[in-house]
């Protein structure tokens, strides 16, 4: 889905901005948890969630950090990590993996008394490409599963992976509050018009929340920046296919990698782009 220029009514859902001021802000976790409750209606329900530091560090001073665009714990204390991808990675589900062991060994207890309970952890990715060719589903909850009895074994760590380009419903299609907030998440930045068929109060204030006209200055400029930082992004994933990036020995595309991010760096990409176009993390990014 192409980004859509910055005069349009409604900010574009998927640039870093947007994505944070509706969902990962205290005062918008209404959005939020409305959303949550519309997935996992009749499975759980969340009251209230509260936002937790979005950055952490490894074990140890030499092991990469993990910065999440969205993380937060309900009621429960059970554990909700959300991430907007732009674009595909090839270990994209390695790093997803690897950023849901941080909430789940953060709550190790000091001492002799605990007993390795661990609360739920929720990975929710919204992934603006597709990684499943051959599946015309564009909704996949992964558990750790029984291979021999097909069974869930373990249901507290749940994974969640939205191919929002495979959503195609159309207005007169959605029937349940689920659909009408992925129709919203999916196609916010092209309307000029609010649907009538997003009636519900919550999407009024998903709009009145998401209409640029009303930000302030300094708003409307990171809200510029962060749609710049995005088209940058497009603009470094083409750039990348285009050298064959995707192709050939790891050796090669280590290299290419690392010069794609350094030519990037001189012409003053943001450092958070590069990282995600290319896979190398910030500290790898600022010693080029």
């Amino acid at each position: 889905m192409p980004l859509t220029e910055s005069q349009t009514r409604y900010v574009n859902f998927y640039t870093d901005f947007a994505f944070k001021k509706l969902f990962g802000t205290e005062a918008n976790k209404d959005l939020l948890l409305s959303f949550l409750n519309s997935r996992f209606e009749g499975k759980e329900h969340f009251l209230d969630v509260t936002y937790l530091n979005t950055e952490h560090l490894g074990l140890t001073a030499a092991e990469r950090r993990a910065v999440f665009d969205v993380y937060c714990e309900n009621e429960r204390g059970e554990k909700i990590l959300i991430e907007m991808q732009n674009g595909e990675q090839t270990f994209f589900k390695d790093r997803s993996i690897y950023y849901s062991t941080f909430p789940i060994r953060e709550q190790s207890q000091k001492g002799n008394g605990w007993n390795y309970e661990l609360k739920s952890v929720y990975t929710i990715c919204f992934l603006n490409f597709t990684f499943d060719k051959e599946n015309e589903e564009f909704s996949h909850e992964v558990k750790l599963t029984d291979i021999t009895t097909g069974e869930v074994f373990y249901d507290k760590l749940t994974y969640l992976y939205l191919e929002m380009p495979k959503y195609r419903k159309k207005l007169p299609q959605l029937n349940t509050l689920y659909d009408k907030w992925l129709y919203a998440i999916k196609h916010l930045g092209e309307l000029d018009e609010r649907p009538t068929e997003l009636k519900e109060a919550i999407f009024q204030r998903l709009f009145e929340l998401a209409e640029i006209a009303k930000y302030t200055p300094s708003e409307r400029q990171d809200y510029e920046e962060s749609l710049k930082n995005a088209r940058d992004w497009y603009s470094t994933l083409w750039t990348a296919e285009q050298k064959g990036l995707t192709q050939g020995r790891a050796e090669g595309r280590a290299e290419g990698i690392t010069e794609t991010a350094r030519n990037l760096k001189k012409q003053g990409v943001a450092t958070s782009v590069i990282a995600q176009a290319t896979g190398l993390s910030i500290e790898e990014i600022e010693n080029l």
